[in-house]
């Protein structure tokens, strides 16, 4: 078991997603391993409980809680306000597994439909939407671009990223009234204890 982790649920979901990480070769074919793994944590109520006292993470900001030393991986949680707006955005990069704890949320998703050729200008259209509550999970590959929607009520997530956001990782906000997107290096990352 993870020793520096107190929380033992969550030390658990990272000796899983180690063990994934040393029997798979490719980013996506872990990450896809990962999914199931992620579920079981997201429906766990224990963590669900602990979650009523983590602070907002609005602002831009992502609560984290472990990068592993050696294979990258990254977790972080979102604590959102009842109702928020998420704009549209991709990770770069980065792989996510994006899943819910508490609450619901929707997961917008979206493609370019202009050619990319003029810098700062970018045209999108949603394709989908999804809406989850606890145990729902999303694997989102990179450069796909999304939006995630808070609910009625304080909403939070758990999620598994390929690498720790920020640093060299570029990533895009787009916005959809404006036809414009802009590079940015993701939330920042504000170090959280579990206990």
């Amino acid at each position: 078991m993870n020793a520096h982790v107190q929380v033992p649920v969550l030390a658990k979901f990272i000796d899983d997603l180690r063990a994934i990480w040393t029997a798979k070769g490719d980013i996506r074919s872990r990450m896809e391993a990962a999914k199931p793994a992620l579920e079981q944590l997201v429906k766990d109520n224990g963590l669900k409980a602990l979650s009523a006292d983590w602070p907002s993470t609005e602002g831009g900001k992502n609560l984290l809680f472990y990068v592993d030393p050696d294979h990258g991986f990254a977790i972080n949680a979102v604590v959102r306000v009842p109702g928020r707006r998420g704009r549209p955005h991709d990770h770069g990069e980065a792989w996510v597994l994006y899943g819910v704890l508490d609450g619901t949320e929707s997961l917008e998703r979206y493609e370019r439909i202009d050619d990319g050729s003029r810098p700062g200008h970018a045209e999108i259209k949603m394709i989908s939407v999804t809406t989850g509550s606890q145990g729902k999970v999303d694997l989102v590959p990179p450069h796909d671009i999304h939006a995630e929607q808070g609910g009625d009520a304080r909403s939070v997530a758990i999620i598994l990223r390929s690498q720790k956001l920020g640093g060299t990782n570029i990533q895009h906000g787009f916005n959809v009234a404006e036809k414009t997107v802009e590079e940015r290096h993701g939330p920042r990352q504000i170090p959280y204890e579990l206990r």
